[in-house]
């Protein structure tokens, strides 16, 4: 994000115990005091369509996004029931980035390269990340892979 340009930081993630308050103040005491944050645990698209325009938007993340949505769901739901609301949260965010002419940087987790998990909501959770991971990719101009710290093209080529 070296080009310069208003930068809108869209950050998922909820303060919801010590721990989690704490990553949550690390992340923001790193942030250049220049960007906008916009916290958006859900309805994501709808948030950022709100902050506009910028010429940068980064999306921390997709992982998150995903929880929040599954736990938000009551113990009468069904998995469709949480693929269903994440693939519409996963379309009305491409549907605002196609119509920002804002450059887009999305962070998601892949979670489908370790074990699958022993109890079904994890199983439900991991199958439902990786399709939205899977939609999302299909549509980017490039998809990059970090393993340890090392960015890996797996769609496009690395900016330089």
């Amino acid at each position: 994000m070296g080009r310069g340009g208003k930068v809108l930081f869209v950050a998922t993630a909820t303060a919801s115990d010590n721990e989690m308050r704490k990553r949550i103040a690390e992340h923001q005491s790193k942030r250049p005091s220049d960007w906008l944050t916009l916290e958006a645990p859900t309805h994501v698209g709808e948030a950022i369509s709100a902050a506009l325009p910028a010429e940068w938007i980064l999306l921390d993340c997709v992982t998150l996004l995903a929880g929040n949505i599954l736990l938000s769901l009551n113990d009468s739901s069904n998995p469709e029931d949480f693929q269903d609301r994440l693939e519409a949260e996963i379309e009305d965010l491409m549907l605002v980035i196609t119509r920002s002419q804002a450059s887009v940087v999305v962070v998601s987790n892949e979670v489908g390269l370790g074990l699958v998990p022993p109890y079904p909501l994890g199983r439900v959770y991991r199958d439902g990340l990786g399709r939205a991971n899977q939609l999302l990719a299909s549509r980017a101009d490039t998809v990059v892979l970090m393993v340890a710290g090392i960015p890996l093209a797996v769609k496009g080529i690395l900016p330089k």
